[in-house]
């Protein structure tokens, strides 16, 4: 299991000595993510990718929820309305298989809509990115989680812990 710790840099420089400190306390590049103002240059830093700033996720996992929801009830309303062959509904067969077609474009369209949509998550972060500091997310086992805050504390004090997310998302 694994927690994601904010941290807020002043500038470029440091988060790329930031960078350099958490590889050598052998955090592994693809737990670490960079986000910074729009053109800037992340030569250099694991930028983040279209999963952290994006609220692609929690929008597949809600058109999931309300795709197959739907579509089981459509699929009832055939079955019970309409019957393939005979008087009797064919629930076992109508209803999941809607269901599954419902789930799986409920999932299609809610991600291309939340693909377009920034994170929720790091909203309360886009004043600052915009005056031109660094968000670093960085995900940790959640053993070490105190260590490696305490270790940027110490080695990087112009640095600012904005927090600990207690549950990630398990593959962005």
């Amino acid at each position: 299991m694994r927690k994601r710790i904010y941290w807020l840099l002043p500038d470029l420089k440091s988060a790329r000595a930031t960078m350099d400190d958490l590889l050598l306390a052998h955090i592994e590049e693809r737990h670490i993510h960079f986000v910074a103002r729009e053109g800037t240059d992340m030569r250099g830093l694991h930028a983040a990718n279209v999963l952290q700033t994006s609220d692609v996720v929690r929008s597949a996992e809600i058109g999931l929820l309300v795709g197959a929801g739907l579509g089981g009830l459509l699929g009832a309303l055939v079955a019970v309305f309409y019957p393939i062959g005979g008087d009797e509904a064919q629930l076992g067969l109508v209803v999941p298989g809607l269901a599954i077609f419902g789930a799986l474009f409920g999932i299609w369209t809610s991600s291309m809509i939340g693909i377009s949509t920034p994170s929720k998550r790091l909203q309360r972060f886009a004043a600052q990115i915009e005056r031109g500091q660094v968000l670093l997310m960085v995900d940790v086992s959640m053993w070490r989680v105190e260590s490696i805050e305490k270790r940027l504390q110490a080695l990087h004090p112009e640095a600012h812990l904005e927090g600990t997310e207690p549950d990630i998302p398990a593959f962005p």
